[in-house]
């Protein structure tokens, strides 16, 4: 089997997402989880054809929805350094709850819904603090 080549900047799976009020949404993930807006590139329109963000060393592509183009959102799962002051800050920032701030084996863990749809699973590990 032939190795997998990338380029070193991105992982090797990577969400991509379409949606409504893509700048709103850099904005949101800016705020709640201390994202990095690295690549922008906008339409004639103003809206956005393809934009990266990164967390940490993650990238998630994303771009505007269109008529060819209709949402489409997913669920992550993201580690924090704190899951209930990011949840916190989430739901000041327009998500909903799903899930409140609780104790998992996993680690300390909540869920909310984003103003844009995207389901978010937001852990810290309470082994490593």
């Amino acid at each position: 089997m032939n190795p997998i080549s990338f380029p070193a900047e991105y992982q090797q799976v990577m969400p991509y997402l379409i949606l409504p009020k893509a700048s709103e949404f850099i904005t949101f993930m800016q705020t709640v989880f201390g994202a990095e807006e690295r690549m922008r590139v906008d339409r004639e329109d103003g809206l956005i054809m393809h934009a990266e963000i990164t967390i940490g060393a993650s990238v998630i592509m994303l771009a505007d929805s269109s008529a060819d183009y209709p949402p489409n959102t997913a669920g992550m799962f993201i580690y924090v350094a704190d899951a209930d002051s990011t949840y916190e800050k989430a739901l000041a920032n327009g998500a909903k709850s799903i899930m409140p701030p609780r104790d998992a084996d996993y680690g300390r863990t909540s869920g909310v819904t984003d103003p844009f749809g995207n389901v978010w699973w937001i852990t810290h590990d309470v082994q490593k603090g």
